[in-house]
């Protein structure tokens, strides 16, 4: 039973709306094929209850209605009634699973419960609605109040009710609590349904839903993400994962679905998803390591089971100070590139310099450093830009000091201007005046990042230039300025570098190097 839109909807800060709530409602049913769901929390709003109406609705269309569930009380009439009017036929009643929270919370006795209890159950009944049991708080029941708790077990077992289910509603237990109490009960109860319901507060739901599983469960309660108040429930896909990987069981659910569903439910929900989290998150299924790429290029070495292709997914060779050839290569393929020899070992040395400078480079990122790299290639690098400081204040301008080295010679000069590149320009600017020489004219300036890049991309910033003839320019770096200033650098080299006479209608490097640059 999947509940991300009861107990998922828990979340500090998550509230999903009537039409999301139906939406998520549709894929878990339709497409991933969940066997039930727990969609609300009766009596608690009216844009709850207009949710739920829109799931059952749509539910009873598609013959799905028995797989609605809401969460009720013990209430009589109150709960039923509202379920009712939601349109749903399945109640998940929750009562007092410890002797702690029956004294403290209702301030009841076992026998004054228990009859409210079967009070609640038989009005359902007699409504047409299915009756399920939460026992709150049950793991500290056994922990604590073995007896009462299991008093309420053999209760329920007598009562017309489908499934008892056994929360660990603090997160608290051992996966080897969690073995002893599921054996000790399957062993007094061996044919009453037993779902478990983990929290996560010590990381251990999936080893604990594991163990439930291995020792008697019959049902299990997941959320997508892991959704769920404090540190969340057990995230329906690690344990879809974990129950076809290390048991004999057979399930419906269409693990290849997971990921599209789990996204979906992040953009709904405004819960970011871990880039660790086991088969949802972005960089699970992403080596870093050259080493690892090698070694998937002989024979699969770092392969598990979990193979991306399974939810959706696609493995991904990370690009970076850590990445090697190997990496490189297989980002290559995927776009079709093919190298030389001596032009990868470029790129990876490219790629390695850029890597220190942002978090991550990404396969969008590559066509970039490629072109900058065979450009760079193409090139004399005669001048070239050894320092610079650049400080930015509000309320200031922006000023620059700039070391340059020129045919051997270096040269400083410290300029302010209207931005940090207009203050590199007008200090660069001042040493060739010293040279007795021109710039070019600068005529256009392009920004752009590789299409789909994250926060941290690279910029590459494109420069167009006058100089008797048109030319343009690259830089790429994780800075704007910094950009501008390489694809400048690269100009100073085209002109300068090479006996470029601007009065021939083109020259032979001119050509050559604008047809680099187009390429």
């Amino acid at each position: 039973m999947d509940t991300t839109l009861r107990d998922g909807e828990q979340t500090s800060g998550v509230s999903f709306l009537p039409s999301e709530k139906l939406q998520i409602a549709k894929l878990l049913l339709d497409e991933l094929k969940i066997d039930r769901i727990e969609v609300a929390s009766a009596r608690v709003s009216d844009g709850e209850l207009e949710g739920v109406q829109k799931i059952t609705q749509w539910a009873a269309q598609k013959g799905y209605l028995d797989r609605v569930e809401v969460l009720g009380f013990v209430d009589t009439p109150a709960s039923v009634d509202w379920i009712l009017s939601a349109g749903a036929k399945v109640m998940n009643l929750l009562t007092k699973g410890s002797l702690n929270h029956l004294v403290h919370q209702l301030k009841k006795t076992p026998e004054q419960h228990f009859a409210d209890i079967e009070k609640s159950i038989n009005y359902a009944r007699e409504n047409g609605v299915a009756v399920n049991v939460y026992l709150e708080d049950w793991s500290n029941g056994m922990r604590n109040s073995k007896e009462y708790t299991m008093d309420l077990i053999e209760f329920l077992t007598k009562q017309p009710v489908v499934r008892i289910m056994l929360p660990d509603t603090l997160g608290l237990l051992s996966p080897d609590e969690v073995r002893d109490y599921f054996d000790l009960i399957r062993e007094k109860f061996p044919t009453a349904h037993f779902d478990f319901h983990a929290h996560n507060d010590y990381d251990l739901s999936v080893a604990n839903v594991m163990e439930a599983l291995l020792h008697g469960a019959s049902g299990l309660h997941t959320t997508i993400n892991g959704l769920g108040e404090r540190a969340g429930n057990a995230p329906l896909e690690s344990v879809i994962a974990v129950i076809k990987d290390f048991t004999d069981l057979e399930i419906g659910v269409q693990e290849q679905k997971i990921f599209r569903v789990s996204k979906l439910v992040e953009q709904f929900s405004g819960q970011h998803i871990p880039a660790n989290k086991p088969v949802v998150g972005e960089n699970v299924f992403t080596q870093t390591a050259g080493i690892h790429a090698d070694g998937d290029n002989k024979k699969n070495l770092y392969f598990n089971d979990l193979m991306p292709e399974r939810f959706g997914r696609q493995r991904k060779y990370a690009l970076g100070k850590t990445s090697g050839k190997a990496n490189i290569l297989k980002n290559l393929e995927e776009l079709g590139i093919s190298l030389e020899k001596d032009e990868l070992a470029r790129v990876t040395q490219r790629i390695i310099e850029l890597g220190d400078k942002k978090e991550r480079v990404t396969t969008e990122d590559l066509p970039y450093i490629i072109s900058d790299v065979l450009q760079n290639n193409s090139i004399s690098k005669h001048i070239s830009i050894e320092g610079y400081h650049m400080t930015h204040s509000k309320g200031l301008k922006p000023t620059v000091q700039l070391r340059m080295k020129i045919f051997g010679k270096f040269y400083d000069e410290i300029a302010t201007g209207d931005g940090q590149y207009d203050s590199f320009m007008k200090a660069l600017k001042k040493i060739y005046k010293t040279l007795g020489k021109e710039l070019p004219r600068l005529t256009d300036y392009h920004v752009s990042i590789p299409p789909g890049g994250k926060t941290d991309a690279f910029v590459e910033t494109v420069i167009t230039w006058e100089y008797g003839k048109i030319f343009k320019t690259k830089g790429l770096d994780a800075d704007q300025t910094v950009a501008a200033m390489m694809a400048t650098e690269k100009m100073l080299n085209i002109i300068e570098s090479i006996n470029y006479n601007p009065d021939k209608e083109e020259s032979t490097y001119y050509g050559n190097e604008y047809r680099a640059v187009a390429g």
